[in-house]
């Protein structure tokens, strides 16, 4: 073989060589781009929060009060009922409150339908409410005292006395117009105070 023809192949063999370096190099790198990387280690907290499971949110217990009305027995006896009204002490302030309030303003429609009813006037307006830490005022606009008789008289005070002792272990006053109740009504009925189921018995 003569030189020249010696020095074309050692030419041509070294072209080779760096072309397929260069060929290995390129296919290294793209290949490089498609992978994502070693994993990394997951933190040891990261772990104990995907294990523990999301906490319940316990739904808020409902909380009610009772209201005295006038209703019929099983034996179609008259006696007082009391209704379950909801309550809540973020809206409606302090139970005794919210329990007035709700005797004043009568039974619902439902109520009524299953024969409830109250013997307090409808045109009775709660003037103030006071509670203070060691008692709870009263007071109720005179229509309260006024119209029904005797027999409606004594319930409708039954009715608030039953509904103001379920609903405050306070002592609670009964005010008329602004002034401490003694006598009730036309009728004259005697009421001992702080009110009780025993207020009547004069």
């Amino acid at each position: 073989m003569r030189k020249d023809e010696r020095v074309f192949l050692i030419v041509t063999a070294v072209l080779m060589v760096a072309v397929c370096c260069v060929l290995g190099l390129r296919m290294l790198y793209h290949n490089d781009e498609n992978v994502s990387g070693p994993l990394l280690p997951v933190p040891e907290e990261e772990v104990k929060k995907a294990e523990t499971p999301v906490e319940q949110v316990k739904p808020v217990e409902k909380v009610y009060v009772n209201v005295f009305f006038i209703g019929q027995n099983s034996n179609k006896e008259e006696v007082y009922k009391a209704v379950n009204r909801e309550y809540d002490k973020n809206v409606d302030g302090s139970k005794i409150k919210f329990a007035i309030q709700a005797l004043i303003s009568g039974p619902k429609q439902d109520e009524k339908a299953k024969g409830v009813y109250s013997e307090i006037p409808a045109s009775t307006r709660i003037i103030a409410i006071n509670e203070s830490a060691d008692k709870v005022i009263i007071d109720l606009s005179s229509d309260f005292e006024y119209g029904g008789g005797t027999d409606s008289l004594y319930k409708r005070l039954n009715q608030l006395i039953k509904t103001a002792k379920r609903n405050t272990n306070k002592p609670v006053y009964l005010y008329i117009n602004g002034n401490k109740a003694e006598v009730i009504g036309g009728e004259g009925i005697m009421i001992t105070q702080p009110l009780s189921e025993n207020s009547l018995d004069s």
